[in-house]
């Protein structure tokens, strides 16, 4: 295929709830200072009326591609056919609730450009909810394998891959067995297969999360969370009797009340400039 863009910009979209979020952070790519991208703007099985929503933003710009599903594939699955579709040398993820700082992409790309030992490139991103930026999360520099166990090193919407990497490893696992948990199956899949990623140490993205960010995070969720851990940790060698416990973190971080793992999260992650991973 004739590559006609440098970034391919890839975005998943289901029942998007908050319209006026969804926009923005479409409009955080469209007001980006690097040009040449394209949105790939894939619906994965909407129900009217968020279909026509989407179709609705997929107007801002004409550099926006509007792909459709008829049934819901799941966030693997419908990244997978982005993939498939994109012209990009390199592709960036995006959600449709976080909003990229207007160089993120002229950064990443140029970071790419000119450092070939690393396959995608993330960074630090600022917290937010409705009422602004309330913290911030630091991610490590240079993730070794080690830095899985606490959780990903990568902040999975704030990351731009070289595409040829993504297809050598077949991109996403698009499976229920790892349902909301393919980012990280994904990153510690490439690491087992000798690649690497780094993350620029500056806020290029902000991050959406609330209190109902805690609120998705169900019993099922951590029982494959568990599971991925295990195997994951296995294949990365980094599996023993001193980091078994990094397996069971998520159903031990399940015992906590929402609430208050919402309230021990904010203050951490308000506190200093070092938040720690999502768990």
């Amino acid at each position: 295929m004739e590559e006609k863009v440098k970034i391919s910009v890839i975005m998943s979209v289901f029942n998007p709830v908050h319209q006026r979020r969804f926009e923005k952070a479409v409009e955080s790519i469209v007001q980006q200072t690097f040009k040449d991208w394209e949105l790939l703007l894939y619906d994965d099985g909407s129900a009217a009326p968020f279909d026509a929503r989407i179709r609705q933003v997929a107007q801002l710009d004409d550099r926006i591609l509007y792909l459709r599903g008829n049934e819901n594939k799941g966030l693997g699955g419908a990244l997978n056919v982005c993939i498939e579709r994109a012209a990009g040398e390199y592709i960036a993820r995006m959600d449709d609730d976080d909003f990229s700082r207007p160089d993120r992409l002229e950064r990443q790309y140029a970071f790419l450009q000119t450092h070939p030992a690393y396959q995608w490139v993330g960074s630090n991103a600022e917290l937010r909810d409705a009422k602004g930026v309330w913290g911030y999360q630091k991610m490590p520099e240079k993730p070794e394998k080690r830095d899985f166990l606490f959780n990903s090193p990568f902040i999975h919407p704030s990351v731009l891959f070289r595409r040829d990497t993504l297809r050598r490893v077949n991109g996403y696992l698009a499976s229920k067995k790892f349902l909301l948990c393919e980012d990280y199956e994904l990153f510690m899949r490439l690491y087992q297969n000798g690649y690497k990623g780094y993350n620029i140490q500056e806020p290029l993205l902000q991050y959406w999360e609330d209190y109902a960010s805690y609120q998705k995070r169900t019993y099922r969720r951590r029982i494959r969370e568990m599971r991925l851990r295990y195997h994951g940790f296995q294949n990365l060698s980094i599996l023993n009797h001193n980091t078994f416990y990094y397996v069971l973190k998520p159903l031990v971080a399940g015992v906590i009340p929402a609430p208050v793992h919402h309230y021990i999260q904010r203050k951490v992650k308000r506190s200093k400039k070092i938040g720690g991973a999502k768990s």
